[in-house]
């Protein structure tokens, strides 16, 4: 059974409550419950993990090599800033796909540079719960591509 490892990045615990105007009223309760489902039926285990701080992000995906064979990763704010994560992605050569709730490229023009972009497979972005969850898809068929 595959195991996928997904990263929700900085103030993702707040969705719901933050901008609704911008990521909608879904909580980060309801995209994990709807990704558990999503995995079920695709017999796969995931891990699920948010934090808002860069270096536990650093940590996670530098440990990932060993016990997962995809990532999802939504950076958040560390998107557009954070080396540190882009360099342990790609250093891990894991399948990776990167998730956004909004449309980073219909923003803040700060927002439409991603760090993250080049060294993913693959960028979901602007489909509020559906990113994660064509983001799991995605990270399923790169897996079973290999």
């Amino acid at each position: 059974m595959p195991r996928i490892l997904i990263i929700h990045g900085p103030n993702l615990n707040l969705l719901g409550k933050r901008e609704p105007e911008i990521y909608g009223k879904i909580s980060l309760a309801q995209i994990n419950k709807s990704l558990k489902e999503l995995a079920k039926e695709k017999n796969i285990e995931l891990d699920i993990v948010q934090t808002n701080h860069e270096g536990e992000i650093v940590g996670l995906i530098g440990k990932a090599k060993s016990s997962f064979a995809g990532i999802i990763i939504n950076p958040a704010a560390y998107t557009h800033t954070s080396v540190a994560i882009r360099d342990a992605i790609q250093a891990t050569k894991i399948p990776t796909v990167e998730v956004h709730i909004s449309n980073i490229y219909a923003r803040e023009d700060f927002r439409h540079t991603s760090l993250i972009a080049p060294v993913v497979k693959g960028q979901v972005t602007g489909f509020g719960l559906y990113s994660y969850l064509l983001g799991l898809e995605a990270v399923l068929h790169l897996i079973h591509k290999k």
